[in-house]
């Protein structure tokens, strides 16, 4: 059907109001004056404290894993200030990327909010647009839009904040842009990029993509600048001017370098003290523990109960919240798993005494318990292997393990076993019954108590042998009779 050139803008709108309803089910109805709400008493007082205005530009940081939003303010010496931090309500998903409409998953990554994108007239009582997809989600094929930060404490991709917090955030915003700002950064972070951070997590599929983020961060945190944003094929790019031009290889300043290499040191030693590597699994996203029934004990991004809430958990606990989405998957709360190099899952059982490898069971059934030289011990589905050639680690491993301690078991040939992740996540997630053992498994860990069983019968055959020759005549005639029996039976059931 051919459009008329005159009626053309109004079907963009029409669309532009249809795919909007998507996330903010059309607005509410007429206007609103929620977003002339002035800026809290309390936050006017904060401001002149740390010497900010309310025209000052902002920018603002969101960490999923802690979930917390803060807003920062510049200041007359070109460098951000944190003004205030936001406890999220709620977001979902997992930790990483959105990568493809109706994931659910909120977005990572850099993003610009421009007056054009505040939403006066949400149906979530006020909200912005993050900007997804920008010029890095689009260069990786991701789709999806319209995600949101808005109120009602309910998520489907988006940072779900409560109605007083984005009405806040709003005002600071207005104000800010009413003061000439153009644009705000809207910068969404997996968790807090901290060397910890990163040492645990450096084995989850996601960790490429956190580590270039992590460049922004770094930028942020030396310089208290904004990061110029640039793409560099499919690849995130920071700094000034040439990273914005999108240089590859842009100038990295002396503050920002010495950042880097800190936290890669410190990674580094992180991971040679054996810090597990481990990857954090949501039944569907996750809220900041002020929100739950039960007193939170720690500050989320921090994980001490020593330090300090940056926001009123009183003031935030008696919030009616209304319909929070999907309640029951917050119960669980999050499920932090060990994983391998590869990124799969490392199963862990309580038993109360190991079953014997192969090599041990194999040193019961020699005479002294020696293993025959030359033989190597053979290979089971145990994570480490015992030494065939010393007797002090084979007396050890036949010792039965402390019963309160969890033995570490690896998935045999993780390649070989691509379902081993599905199966244990799928028992997270679902409180499923563990998943039973499969027939292989069956088959190497019988095997062992196979051998040691046979090692007893022939330790306590041999007794018998050495009796054997004093009762030969009695033990002759006997097997003389019962082999005249059996041969009489046999003679019977024969046609």
């Amino acid at each position: 059907m051919a459009v008329y050139p005159a009626v053309r803008p109004l079907v963009v709108a029409a669309l532009l109001a249809f795919g909007l309803a998507a996330c903010q089910d059309g607005g509410i109805g007429g206007p609103s004056t929620r977003h002339l709400t002035p800026i809290p008493t309390q936050t006017l007082s904060l401001m002149q404290t740390k010497g900010m205005q309310q025209a000052d530009p902002i920018l603002i940081r969101a960490y999923k894993k802690e979930a917390e939003m803060e807003v920062w303010k510049k200041g007359t010496n070109g460098q951000y200030a944190l003004l205030k931090t936001f406890p999220i309500c709620r977001w979902s998903g997992q930790l990483g990327p959105k990568t493809k409409q109706g994931d659910r998953q909120a977005p990572e990554g850099f993003y610009t909010i421009t007056p054009g994108q505040m939403n006066p007239n949400s149906s979530y009582f006020l909200s912005f647009d993050t900007g997804y997809p920008n010029a890095y989600d689009r260069a990786n094929g991701h789709t999806g839009n319209y995600i949101m930060v808005h109120g009602t404490c309910s998520s489907a991709g988006c940072f779900a904040m409560t109605d007083a917090s984005i009405s806040e955030i709003y005002a600071i915003a207005r104000e800010a842009f009413s003061g000439g700002q153009r644009s705000f950064q809207f910068q969404s972070y997996p968790f807090r990029m901290t060397a910890m951070n990163m040492a645990k997590y450096r084995n989850d599929p996601n960790a490429p993509f956190w580590r270039n983020i992590k460049e922004g961060s770094d930028y942020f945190e030396a310089l208290r600048e904004e990061p110029r944003v640039g793409l560099c094929g499919s690849k995130y790019v920071f700094g000034g001017a040439d990273a914005a031009a999108g240089s590859c290889t842009p100038k990295v300043e002396t503050l920002v370098a010495e950042k880097r290499a800190r936290d890669n040191q410190e990674i580094a030693e992180l991971v040679a003290k054996g810090t597990p590597a481990t990857r954090v699994v949501y039944q569907d996203g996750d809220q900041n523990p002020v929100f739950r029934s039960q007193k939170p004990t720690a500050f989320a991004s921090l994980g001490s109960s020593a330090q300090e809430l940056p926001y009123d958990e009183t003031v935030f606990g008696r919030h009616h919240l209304g319909d929070v989405s999907r309640p029951e998957t917050l119960a669980a709360g999050p499920q932090e798993i060990e994983v391998d190099a590869k990124g799969k899952p490392m199963m862990t059982a309580a038993i109360d005494a190991p079953i014997p490898t192969k090599a041990a069971a194999a040193a019961l059934a020699k005479p002294n318990g020696k293993v025959v030289p030359g033989k190597p011990a053979p290979r089971t589905l145990m994570a480490k292997q015992p030494d065939s050639a010393a007797d002090t680690k084979l007396a050890d491993a036949a010792k039965p393990a402390d019963p309160a301690r969890p033995t570490r078991i690896a998935v045999a040939d993780a390649d070989g076993d691509p379902s081993a992740y599905q199966k244990l996540l799928g028992s997270l997630l679902k409180k499923e019954a563990p998943v039973p053992a499969t027939p292989a498994t069956d088959a190497a860990t019988a095997e062992p108590v196979k051998l040691a069983h046979t090692a007893q019968v022939k330790g306590q055959a041999a007794p018998h042998a050495a009796r054997k020759d004093a009762v030969a005549p009695k033990a002759t005639k006997t097997a003389k009779a019962e082999t005249g029996k059996a041969e009489t039976a046999k003679s019977d059931k024969t046609p």
